[in-house]
């Protein structure tokens, strides 16, 4: 393919150098005149592995240029790569100046040259910048329509400094968040060769892939140093511990625990991290992350409240109150501490789980049931249909099977509250998920 790469920093260098060693046409642009000259004389701007050397190559064999003029690049390419800087602002927020800057000029070039082109932003940019900035600043100064007279995507790079050759052809997985079905075509004949999953979506879903990852790596180094603070204070190898840690890729490195929903509860997960954030006080550490667990679930259960109260209605029915599907351990369910404030509110209450009968409840178990919820069997209906004939708010409480497609059976008027998405459906008139 012909490809012009705007943005010659990090992320634009070694895509240029990856996709010309692959065969591709390069063409680079930087406001930079300093990093135009390095490339053409073959080096490389960036200290990388591997990227002198393939730029060096590139440049003699013709297969990657460089130039300052836009027209000419975008003229004579079928495809705009932009990786410029999305640096932070004193607020926090990312500066969009130099992404604003290229799809302007993008734009002018794509009206003078006619014909598909197709603006693929690899820089990292939050939910709406595609839809705020980036589409519309290329309409205006094209005066064409995306996804009609061009194509847009966003495409995230997965590159980690020192390995980022490596990790451009042996990524975990391919995101192109499309405009359209043909801009997307486009973008996905440059990666027909590597060996890794093609996830084709929404552009605003692949905006907000990047950010989950990188916070998701961020977080994943400040688990790891408290555990080691705690390991430290009590006289124990914190790297001995998490090598422990990570032999478990069945639940710890994993999806599991990984989809949105409601709180967390049971016996073990509240209690054990009361326990060890106890710990960590009683040995003066400060630990934000670990500290900050508990109060992130207990935001879960407020936010699920006040779904509820915003639905209206004072008849409401729970469907599944044990701390998940197929067990009747009430301890430290979210659930029913959502139904004792509920009841504590003056709703009227009816309540079913298949696995959940007081008089089979014994020792923790119904002690606490008994502590939080005092009349819960006057509560306890035995079935789905009792549930939905008493309530106009339905919550769904956990995943059991039977609740699956208990959304088709409301009548008018009836709103259903999902804490564990029972439905593919996204939240609307009748339809109320927490986090979807």
């Amino acid at each position: 393919m012909k490809i012009s790469v705007f943005g010659l920093g990090y992320v634009g260098t070694v895509s240029a150098a990856c996709l010309a060693d692959s065969g591709h046409h390069v063409v680079g642009l930087d406001a930079n005149a300093g990093k135009l000259e390095l490339i053409a004389a073959g080096s490389s701007p960036i200290v990388e592995k591997d990227v002198d050397g393939m730029i060096a190559s590139a440049v003699a064999d013709g297969g990657l240029q460089v130039t300052g003029d836009v027209t000419e690049a975008v003229a004579n390419t079928d495809l705009s790569l932009i990786c410029v800087g999305t640096p932070s602002l004193p607020n926090g927020n990312i500066d969009l100046a130099h992404v604003k800057t290229v799809c302007a000029q993008i734009g002018a070039a794509i009206k003078a040259k006619g014909g598909l082109h197709v603006v693929a932003m690899r820089s990292t940019m939050l939910p709406g910048s595609m839809g705020d900035v980036v589409i519309p600043t290329l309409e205006q100064h094209s005066g064409l329509k995306a996804g009609q007279d061009f194509g847009v995507c966003i495409n995230p790079e997965f590159l980690r400094e020192g390995t980022a050759v490596f990790d451009y052809r042996n990524p975990p997985k391919t995101v192109i968040g499309e405009s359209d079905t043909r801009a997307g075509d486009v973008l996905a004949e440059l990666y027909v060769d590597l060996d890794a999953p093609l996830i084709r979506t929404g552009i605003e879903t692949a905006e907000l892939a990047k950010y989950v990852d990188n916070t998701w790596h961020a977080l994943k180094v400040s688990f790891a140093n408290e555990v080691g603070n705690i390991s430290k204070s009590l006289g124990i190898d914190s790297h001995a511990v998490m090598d422990i840690f990570c032999q478990d890729t069945k639940l710890n490195l994993s999806s599991y625990y990984l989809k949105p929903g409601f709180a967390f509860g049971g016996s073990c997960l509240p209690k054990d991290v009361r326990a060890l954030t106890y710990k960590a006080k009683s040995l003066d550490l400060d630990l934000p992350v670990l500290n900050s667990i508990l109060p992130s679930n207990q935001r879960q259960v407020e936010k699920a409240l006040n779904m509820v109260e915003g639905a209206g209605s004072r008849k409401i029915g729970v469907l599944g109150f044990a701390f998940k599907a197929g067990t009747d351990d009430l301890r430290e369910s979210p659930v029913v501490e959502l139904v004792e404030r509920l009841l504590g509110k003056g709703y009227e209450i009816k309540l079913y789980d298949r696995n959940v009968t007081l008089s089979r409840l014994t020792g923790a178990n119904r002690d606490f049931a008994l502590r939080h919820v005092p009349h819960i069997s006057a509560l306890m209906v035995n079935s789905v249909d009792d549930v939905l004939e008493h309530a106009q708010t339905i919550i769904v409480g956990n995943k059991a099977e039977e609740f699956s497609g208990v959304l088709d059976r409301l009548r008018s008027g009836q709103t259903l509250v999902d804490l564990v998405r029972i439905s593919d459906s996204t939240s609307g008139p009748q339809y109320d998920g927490i986090c979807w």
